[in-house]
């Protein structure tokens, strides 16, 4: 499914779920000004479509226990194919890691690291990702404060 496909009633589903993925769908169609039974055909095309992948709980890593966040960037000894997906397997078995994306720039990888205090931080450090296959170097950036972590839900 394409973004040019989407209509204004798409487009507000869209927009419904992402605030509030508990909605029912007669709380929905409401919002959106379309009866229950097209409001219902078109969030399950949606979902079909894979427009909207999952549901979930959001946990709030605060009251967990989880609010030291660092950004790690990560400089590989080389970029062929084979040790992008060697690193994309082995960064997927760390719990701690929570966003990890592969960069244009100066550095291969900026990782998010979620854990309870700098401690825990160090020995995810030392004993998981500088342990990664391929890896050259490491820089860490730790976090003061999240400013803005909502998650995606803007569809224009």
């Amino acid at each position: 499914m394409d973004i040019s496909e989407l209509d204004r009633f798409d487009r507000a589903i869209l927009q419904e779920m992402a605030r509030d993925g508990r909605i029912s769908i007669v709380d929905l169609s409401k919002r959106i000004g379309l009866s229950k039974s097209p409001t219902q055909a078109r969030l399950r095309r949606l979902e079909e479509a894979g427009a909207i992948q999952g549901y979930r709980a959001m946990l709030d890593p605060i009251r967990l226990g989880l609010d030291h966040i660092a950004f790690v960037e990560v400089k590989l000894t080389h970029t062929r194919e084979t040790a992008i997906a060697a690193f994309n397997e082995a960064i997927a078995k760390i719990p701690e890691i929570e966003q990890a994306h592969l960069i244009a720039g100066n550095f291969d990888y900026l990782l998010k690291v979620r854990t309870a205090n700098m401690r825990e931080y160090r020995q995810v450090l030392a004993d998981k990702i500088s342990t990664l296959p391929h890896i050259a170097a490491t820089s860490t950036y730790v976090a003061m404060q999240a400013v803005k972590e909502d998650a995606f839900a803007t569809v224009t």
